[in-house]
């Protein structure tokens, strides 16, 4: 190859990536980080990233200057002339593709061994994931239910996670990773935060009717501010303190139903806002009512609502929660009525 042709493919190479790079950094691809895990995720993602802008620089060049360069003339019928392949060419450019998707291969490997090291001494936190709902059990006997993921800051954690009836998948986009909730297994997945702040708890896995409702928030608070917070939910987990509304909460009853003690307005199920006139169509109590809503929830069905939505499992909810739940839902009803 001639240096002019040498020259000019390197200017359309440089000008090809230039304008590829302006597209990779100049678009959010990624969401602003907020924990080590993201950032490693973002460093893997950026390293194959700009090995990939060079490969496609160097193919756009040479195919476009091919193209002006070789083109064949409009009279022209013959046959191009017989050419045999290069071997030290061939050579090149399977060597370096080769070494350059092992660089990939051994970067990602440390990503994702050193992701999956929560260190010596991590949080740990068992995530719950049900039709249509999220829930979070921080570790001891006495240790608190919530229906948001509360972390310190810097603190790694480790949560175990597990599904009551279908798969659903746990993200929180600024944390970088996501990790399926299988019934019958345990997975796992390990988050250091490192900005303080409020990020979505999305299910990303298709569980249902009610999937897009499936949301809850990862509060990253610093560790003083997460000390008073885990003090408040211990003092407040006895029945007589915490009551219905955190079981309600912790329980996800709000991402599926609309009702103003809660503040909540989801659209899946009926509104527990007209209990007592419900109750009084299916000709029960309300109490008697709101329980078999709970427990047997096919058992009688609001007009316009489908039955096989609501999962049953809330049956098996310990007695003390479900009659606190009873009691809360049956005593905002009787206040609406």
């Amino acid at each position: 190859m001639r240096r002019g042709s040498a020259v000019r493919i390197a200017l359309v190479g440089v000008a090809v990536g230039i304008v590829t790079s302006l597209f990779a950094v100049l678009i959010p691809w990624l969401p602003t980080s907020a924990s080590e895990e993201m950032d490693r995720i973002t460093f893997t993602f950026w390293f194959a990233t700009v090995i990939c802008i060079a490969i496609f620089a160097l193919v756009s060049a040479v195919i476009l200057y091919s193209v002006v360069a070789f083109r064949v003339r409009p009279d022209d019928d013959t046959d191009g002339p017989p050419i045999h392949g290069h071997t030290g060419l061939e050579i090149v450019w399977t060597a370096i593709p080769a070494v350059l998707v092992t660089a990939i291969s051994i970067v990602s490997a440390v990503v994702l061994a050193r992701n999956d090291d929560a260190g010596a001494n991590p949080l740990k936190v068992a995530v719950s994931a049900q039709q249509f709902a999220w829930s979070f059990k921080y570790p001891g006997a006495d240790g608190p239910l919530s229906g948001k993921l509360v972390l310190p800051i810097h603190q790694p954690t480790e949560l175990s996670l597990t599904a009551l009836d279908v798969i659903h998948a746990f993200w929180v986009p600024e944390f970088g990773q996501k990790q399926d909730a299988v019934p019958g297994i345990t997975t796992r997945l390990v988050i250091t935060p490192k900005r303080l702040g409020t990020f979505p708890v999305v299910c990303t896995e298709l569980c249902g009717l009610g999937h897009s409702t499936m949301r809850s928030e990862a509060i990253v608070l610093s560790r003083a501010d997460y000390d008073k917070w885990l003090a408040k939910q211990k003092a407040g987990a006895t029945p007589q303190a915490n009551g219905g509304a955190s079981v309600f909460e912790a329980q996800g009853c709000g991402s599926c139903h609309t009702f103003a003690a809660a503040g909540s307005n989801g659209q899946v199920g009926p509104s527990l806002d007209t209990l007592a006139a419900a109750a009084k169509r299916a000709g029960t109590s309300l109490e008697a009512y709101v329980r078999e809503s709970i427990v047997q929830p096919d058992a009688y069905l609001a007009a316009g609502f489908q039955g096989g939505v609501m999962p049953k499992n809330y049956a098996d909810l310990p007695k003390a929660q479900l009659d606190q739940l009873v009691a809360y839902l049956a005593t905002s009803g009787k206040a609406a009525e």
